[in-house]
């Protein structure tokens, strides 16, 4: 009866410490992960447009397709 008491305690403390046992310790932990994940998504993209602007490139355009067309 012992033997059986201390196990049910051993499984018990396993369940606690284990994550998918524990719903408020792993609802806490994927709720920050969550938010980490987005955190640095939205970084990683600020950084992505800040390091790649938009850079004016001059592309050659027919002068008769232009705001004021020039017609020969």
């Amino acid at each position: 009866m012992s033997n059986q008491h201390e196990y049910h305690q051993e499984l018990k403390k396993i369940q606690d410490k284990d994550f998918t046992h524990n719903w408020v310790s792993s609802s806490a932990f994927l709720f920050y992960l969550q938010v980490a994940c987005i955190v640095a998504f939205v970084l990683g993209g600020c950084y992505t447009l800040y390091t790649k602007k938009y850079n004016k490139i001059d592309v050659p355009v027919q002068e008769s397709s232009q705001y004021t067309p020039k017609y020969k």
